[in-house]
């Protein structure tokens, strides 16, 4: 294959831009005058002169990418973004070691909301802030994010959508090119986060709060500012805010550009995903309420179906909220509201897991092979949405079930082998490569991942990376196939 410095070289610009987006963090360090600023100074200075080093470096090198730069590209930024990204938490919070920095940082960027760290009430605010923000430049995809503005950097980004985007019907483009498509959806993202951001505030929240949770909520992450999370409010109002855009943020962004363009909502509930998303969110939230009133967990029905919702809908979202130690309720809710988070969001949404759609495909393709039983010679296509789905679209499909479901038992396996118990080994996997955040046991909503070793903490860091970029984008790097030409 082709020399992949052209790649480095287009990694290096996006190390600016991302050097640049440190700015946020810094303008808040700097109107609070919080002992931050070094940081934040000290990591923008290197991350642009990184990036300026790299793009000098290989700038006679630049080309066209071709199809397989697109997932190089992908892995690299995913791998060395965070880094830069953990710069300012490492120098700003003491005794954080980098081993940690770069897990939290790997947890903002890929929108999971698993911390290693406590006390976040006494932290700066721009080190909150910076934690937050990330999940909102994640939520969509910094590599996205990049294809938006690629023209300027003269080079091509449909390798860098398809590669990065979730789900398997990615290949369908909503305009004619990439990059008008990638602004298009960010356009749509920006709108619902200032309508979350204007919302959180009208519920109660604090500016500053307001626009962290609004940053968390739309990237379906789960970082908060207090170690209490929603738990600090315990208001069923903000809840309930977070609720509905946690629910907005579970469906498919472009499905919302689609109805815009159409000026109709009635592309979003024709959507067989979303109606599917909606219907298991609802039925789960009327099981669970009715399961906790009859076990007594509290007092009336209506506590119960408010814990209900919002835990309901923060785990089937994978952005991870707390506003109760869930992990108490009788074992049956917690390990039911986990397993949703693996496949209940849409694709195209900010959302982990296997995705809506892909569930929906494999029911169909089992429900196929037993009329095939019964049944030899009829024809029966999968048919999803009143389309036929092609046999490459359901092959593609059943390969990444099976990795997936290898990738769980292996990390599960490599937890237990390192000495934790299998509650929180199972759980945390699945949190982690689900994007979910909290799991149970040690790793559970009333703590955190701060109490693993180093090498339990990058095995969790891998299972995030992992499911950020839905496993085979990253995992076909390390195939013998790839590199030959």
């Amino acid at each position: 294959m082709q020399s992949p410095l052209a790649v480095i070289a287009l990694v290096g610009r996006m190390v600016v831009l991302f050097g640049l987006l440190m700015a946020v963090p810094l303008v808040f360090a700097l109107v609070q005058r919080d002992s931050a600023v070094p940081a934040f100074v000290s990591a923008i200075l290197v991350t642009l002169a990184a990036g300026l080093g790299l793009s000098l470096a290989t700038r006679r090198f630049r080309r066209e990418l071709q199809p397989r730069d697109g997932f190089i590209l992908v892995g690299l930024t995913w791998t060395m973004l965070p880094a830069f990204a953990a710069l300012p938490l490492w120098l700003a919070i003491p005794g954080l070691s980098l081993t940690d920095a770069y897990f939290e940082a790997m947890s903002g960027l890929t929108a999971t909301g698993a911390t290693v760290i406590t006390g976040l009430d006494d932290l700066p605010m721009s080190v909150n802030v910076w934690r937050c923000f990330m999940m909102l430049v994640g939520g969509l995809g910094i590599v996205v994010l990049a294809v938006a503005v690629l023209p300027l950097l003269g080079v091509g980004g449909s390798q860098l959508f398809k590669a990065e985007m979730a789900g398997p019907l990615k290949d369908q483009k909503l305009t004619p090119r990439m990059a008008e498509t990638a602004r298009g959806l960010w356009i749509v993202y920006f709108l619902f986060s200032v309508a979350c951001f204007l919302a959180y505030r009208w519920a109660g929240m604090g500016w500053a709060d307001a626009f962290m949770h609004m940053c968390t909520t739309m990237g379906l992450g789960g970082f908060s500012s207090h170690d209490a999370s929603f738990g600090h409010w315990n208001s069923p109002l903000i809840e309930a805010v977070a609720v509905v855009f946690m629910m907005l943020a579970g469906v498919s962004f472009a499905l919302y550009f689609a109805a815009w363009r159409q000026r109709s909502l009635r592309v979003l509930w024709a959507n067989v995903e979303v109606r599917a998303f909606v219907g298991v969110v609802v039925a789960t939230v009327a099981l669970i309420s009715l399961y906790l009133t009859a076990n007594d967990v509290f007092p009336t029905f209506a506590e119960s179906l408010r814990h209900t919702v919002f835990h309901v809908v923060s785990l089937a979202t994978t952005t991870g909220y707390a506003a109760h130690d869930y992990a108490q309720w009788p074992v049956f809710a917690p390990v039911l509201m986990i397993l949703l988070g693996c496949f209940a969001t849409c694709a195209g949404s900010t959302g982990g897991g296997i995705k809506m759609v892909r569930l929906l495909l494999l029911l169909k393709q089992s429900h196929r092979e037993l009329v095939r039983i019964v049944h030899p010679n009829v024809v029966n296509p999968v048919v999803l949405g009143g389309q036929v789905v092609s046999p490459k679209v359901m092959q593609t499909v059943i390969a990444f079930m099976m990795i997936y479901g290898a990738t769980l038992v292996s990390l599960t396996m490599v937890l237990l082998f390192s000495g934790l118990d299998v509650v929180t080994s199972f759980t945390a996997v699945i949190a982690m490569v689900n994007n979910i955040g909290p799991g149970l046991g040690d790793v559970g909503p009333a703590v955190n991942f701060g109490g693993l070793t180093d090498f339990q903490t990058w095995v969790c860091t891998f299972g995030m990376l992992l499911g950020r970029l839905e496993l085979l984008t990253l995992l076909v790097l390390l195939t013998p196939q790839f590199w030959k030409d």
